[in-house]
């Protein structure tokens, strides 16, 4: 059976954050590396180090916190999942709070926001939400 990494990335991070973890360490794959790009280019997570460690590669995330917040700065939930693939047109991509959240898509471009998506006219899977 194979191993869901983006069901992964999303619980490493979302239990850190609730922690108040400031830094996080996720394995390294392709899907990964671009999905904590658009993190660190949408200002949810500070800075992102490449680590090796025994012949294995990882990411060590800083994440982003709100000083004396109850509330954790991080909202993600994952959409699409190994058993349910759920596919959009950029029509009916949705908007998370009015467009102040971001929705992650993997289309044939490759991975990206739901608004550069939208701009270039381009639908695909719904990988996850975050706000």
């Amino acid at each position: 059976m194979g191993r869901d990494t983006i069901a992964e990335i999303i619980t490493s991070i979302r239990n850190a954050d609730m922690n108040r973890k400031r830094v996080v360490c996720i394995s390294s794959t392709n899907i990964t590396e671009n999905i904590v790009k658009i993190l660190l280019r949408e200002g949810f997570i500070e800075n992102i180090r490449k680590h090796r460690e025994k012949n294995r590669d990882f990411f060590v995330l800083t994440l982003r916190h709100r000083k004396r917040s109850y509330r954790n700065f991080l909202n993600l939930k994952q959409i699409s999942r190994p058993g349910l693939r759920i596919y959009s047109n950029y029509q009916r991509i949705p908007r998370i709070l009015g467009g102040m959240g971001v929705v992650i898509l993997s289309t044939s471009r490759g991975i990206m926001t739901d608004r550069e998506a939208r701009l270039k006219r381009i639908g695909g899977e719904i990988l996850c939400y975050i706000w």
